[in-house]
């Protein structure tokens, strides 16, 4: 990982002084994407001749069995035919990221056939419609004249071509493009960080919603706010048949829905097990067909963000049973409350929501009761301060779930446990195992975890507020006066005596005229201090 890291930073630099990072990571990131599908079709070449990827270990090699094979009038048609079938696209042997690359190094590379590369994909394969759309060859950052772009491109091809996406196992690829994500998100601050939830907050609530769910051979997922698509991809990594999973998702901002789309796909989903929809989560309810709802629902939405609350919406299936709508000014709730419909009676939901969820009052306060009073908040687990990008507030996650036959509630306070890493907190593993094994435990640990029984909260008057259940403070250790004076006696002590030996040793001391006036004035110091 860090030589690809290295090599992605390398690349950057001929982009970085052009643009700022929201707009840079969209070429590298498009243009990564473009080769995955250039070097995984020519290894599926190779597999489909019946070759050995020993003999054909270059893609130079691998093109050149490629062409000989589309020269074939009798394999042709069927060779892109098993491709389409079996990858979902197929790539003309001139529009190969290699080839673009060995034209990049003999200074005969041509934008616009990259440009045709893109345009071929998208308009051929509904699956990549307007994925490269922020891939801007025309764009005058990359450069003032067709000349500079041409030169800008050929050198990020370049430095992008040695990455060797296929061979360090299939999950590296969206790695990658996680780490991309979160190293940009940093530099394009809070913009970015709307769509990137940090990988071990991701996990830790993917482990939490597979609890009890992982045996299950059909498996749905739904991040109605679904950014990178980080959330739903880390699920199947925590169920026993994760070839079964059905990725549903939404996104408002169309280059950020293109980015999760690239993601899925990088991770070797299939077309046929996501629906993504590009849209506005809370003006318009999606997904309304079946299957409309999920066995894990994982959300990390906008915190606070305004919304229409029109009042039309208290007849929204949505909201309707919960009597008051979020504050225009905060759709925290709108969004809890949309995934919570979405959710299967037997599955469970993760949110990520600033800690004014807890406890603020008016219709949040009604809400808020209303869930506790159907028991559908399992957990709240308070995170750490400085977690994610562009906000250094302190988040909770709340986990929720429908049919309980309890009302308590899990409080978890984690906001101590981190890791401090530069300008940013991180989780290590063990912080995540520590959350995931309290919470499967459900019992009380001290100054840690808290069970908090439906009375309790009740007289609590429904404020979730972690620190009303979890008791974190810490007595100081009492000082011993005594020993303090007793120490201090000696120190004194012990300082008499050294001063009364220097004074010896300087009295003692031979001189000449030139330091007697040194030696005097040193005795002199000591007589005043006595």
């Amino acid at each position: 990982m860090a030589e690809l890291n290295t090599i992605l930073f390398s690349a950057a630099d001929n982009l970085r002084s052009k643009m700022d990072a929201s707009e840079y990571k969209n070429y590298l990131l498009g243009l990564i994407f473009y080769k995955y599908l250039s070097d995984r079709l020519l290894v599926k070449v190779v597999e489909l001749a019946d070759e050995s990827l020993e003999e054909y270990d270059t893609a130079d090699k691998q093109t050149q069995l490629y062409r000989e094979l589309l020269a074939d009038a009798d394999v042709k048609d069927d060779l892109i035919e098993t491709l389409v079938d079996t990858l979902g696209y197929d790539i003309e042997p001139d529009f190969l990221f290699n080839v673009l690359t060995n034209q990049a190094k003999q200074n005969t590379f041509q934008l616009n056939d990259l440009n045709k590369a893109f345009i071929d994909l998208s308009t051929k394969y509904e699956q990549f419609n307007g994925l490269f759309d922020d891939v801007d060859l025309t764009s005058k950052k990359l450069g003032s004249d067709p000349q500079q772009r041409n030169i800008t491109i050929t050198e990020v091809i370049k430095k992008l071509n040695p990455i060797n996406l296929l061979g360090h196992g299939g999950d590296v690829i969206g790695d990658a493009y996680e780490f991309l994500i979160s190293q940009f998100a940093s530099e394009a601050g809070k913009k970015a960080g709307e769509f990137y939830t940090p990988h071990e907050v991701s996990v830790m609530m993917a482990r939490i919603a597979a609890i009890g769910q992982e045996d299950k051979k059909l498996f749905s997922v739904y991040d109605p706010t679904m950014g990178s698509g980080s959330l739903m991809l880390n699920v199947r990594n925590y169920i026993n048949h994760p070839e079964s999973v059905k990725y549903h998702g939404q996104e408002l901002n169309t280059t950020t829905y293109n980015l999760a789309k690239m993601n899925l796909i990088l991770h070797g989903v299939d077309k046929e097990d996501m629906r993504l929809s590009n849209g506005d989560t809370l003006n318009k309810d999606w997904p309304t067909e079946e299957p409309y709802t999920f066995d894990s629902v994982l959300m990390n939405p906008p915190y606070s963000a305004k919304w229409s609350a029109d009042e039309t919406f208290l007849d929204d299936s949505r909201f309707n049973r919960y009597g008051r709508l979020a504050p225009k000014s905060k759709a925290d709730f709108a969004f809890l409350l949309h995934g919570l419909y979405h959710l299967k009676d037997s599955g469970t939901m993760a949110i990520v929501l600033p800690h004014g969820v807890l406890f603020r009052g008016a219709a949040e306060g009604i809400i808020r009761k209303k869930l506790l009073e159907d028991g559908n908040i399992d957990a709240v687990i308070g995170m750490p301060a400085n977690l994610f990008f562009g906000t250094s507030i302190p988040t909770t996650i709340i986990i929720l779930k429908k049919n309980r036959t309890t009302r308590d509630v899990l409080f978890i306070d984690a906001s101590n446990e981190f890791v401090k890493d530069r300008n940013q907190n991180k989780l290590s593993q063990d912080h995540i195992d520590k959350v995931v094994e309290t919470y499967k435990k459900r019992e009380d640990v001290d100054k840690y975890a808290y069970v908090a029984n439906f009375e309790e909260i009740k007289m609590n008057d429904f404020n979730l507020n972690i620190a009303r259940y979890v008791d974190t403070f810490k007595e100081e250790v009492a000082i011993d006066m005594t020993l303090i004076g007793s120490t201090i006696k000696d120190v004194r002590k012990e300082k008499a005596e050294l001063e009364s030996s220097l004074y010896d040793m300087i009295s003692s001391l031979e001189f000449d005229e030139e330091n007697a006036e040194w030696v005097k004035g040193a005795l002199e110091v000591f007589n005043r201090g006595k």
